[in-house]
């Protein structure tokens, strides 16, 4: 057996050299967030226990899938497992007709969450019924041929564009939060071994204080308004004093995505304490985030037909557009 050598006077370790990691261009989470969404998720742990889907939430069903319009404040796995007994409970349609009717029972439903949403975020989400129509929808959605809306009331300075596409990098930081960084840093790795990835969001904004108007959601082609490739730190205003309504249009579906984005224009979604949207706002502190999910388009899994969904708006949004 051969001995390990000796070192000698002239051995030494390399030192190791740093990596030169991407630098993210949004900021940390700031130190309120930790007890604030600590507190909201007790409340939904809460809530969520005692939730009881009503097929008045549902917004389609057919064979294959169903879409529900998801509340604030409650989680996906929550909605999803209310859906089993809700669909377990008999029809209007059900009972006796002429004479006894019999019915076997069938077998459950593979169910499975087609699309994830926030806690704290509402609107549609879809569940499928099979592991055949799951696979293809995720496949719908990883190849962009799903389009959606979302609506989100933000505070920060009144923007100056009425439409814009916001262009950059997604990752994890080394500190375990989703960040925006540079368009030109998608591809390389971070701490961790996690790549960053592109993302990118339309946005139109619907009112401002209460001045605008509502309108149906339409397609939103990338030569209309302004376009910002992310290569530096955003310039933030320190005043905030203004209401602004808008549309979101996300053509990638990154975690957080809407709400990192409307961070870097400044107009931080309010209530998300996450990513510096406000607590408290004219003398009321908000209990969760203000986005919501607003429609869904796609091809149908199995017919082939073309699906469009619509979530009714929440109250907040309903209150911003004075309806």
């Amino acid at each position: 057996m051969v001995d390990e050598a000796e070192p000698t006077p002239h051995s030494r370790i390399d030192p190791i050299t740093p990596q030169n990691y991407p630098v993210p261009l949004s900021p940390q989470l700031p130190p309120i967030s930790k007890e604030i969404e600590l507190s909201r998720a007790m409340s939904a742990s809460s809530k969520s226990s005692l939730f009881a889907l009503s097929r008045a939430d549902f917004l389609y069903e057919d064979e294959w899938l169903l879409a529900v319009n998801k509340p604030q404040g409650i989680y996906c796995e929550s909605v999803l497992s209310s859906v089993t007994s809700t669909l377990a409970l008999p029809s209007s349609s059900d009972g006796l007709t002429e004479g006894i009717k019999i019915s076997l029972p069938e077998p459950e439903p593979e169910l499975h969450l087609a699309n994830r949403l926030d806690r704290d975020t509402s609107g549609v989400m879809v569940i499928t019924k099979s592991h055949k129509v799951a696979a293809k929808l995720v496949k719908a959605f990883t190849d962009h041929k799903v389009r959606k809306t979302y609506i989100a009331l933000c505070v920060g300075s009144a923007p100056q564009w009425r439409k814009i596409t916001v262009r950059s990098g997604h990752g994890r930081s080394k500190f375990g939060a989703w960040r925006v960084y540079a368009a030109s840093d998608v591809g390389r790795t971070l701490p961790g071994g996690s790549v960053i990835r592109d993302m990118e969001t339309s946005f139109e904004v619907l009112t401002i204080n209460g001045n605008g108007s509502f309108k149906e959601p339409s397609e939103f082609t990338n030569d209309e308004g302004l376009t910002v490739v992310v290569e530096q730190k955003a310039v933030r205003k320190d005043v905030m004093e203004d209401e602004v309504l808008v549309r979101a249009y996300p053509r990638s579906g990154r975690t957080h995505q809407i709400r990192l984005h409307c961070q870097y224009l400044g107009i931080s979604i309010k209530g998300d304490v996450k990513y510096e949207g406000v607590y408290e706002w004219q003398d009321k502190s908000n209990d969760a985030h203000q986005l919501h999910a607003e429609s869904m388009a796609f091809e149908h899994p199995v017919t082939g037909m073309q699906i469009v969904l619509h979530a009714p708006l929440p109250l907040w949004a309903n209150q911003a557009l004075q309806l």
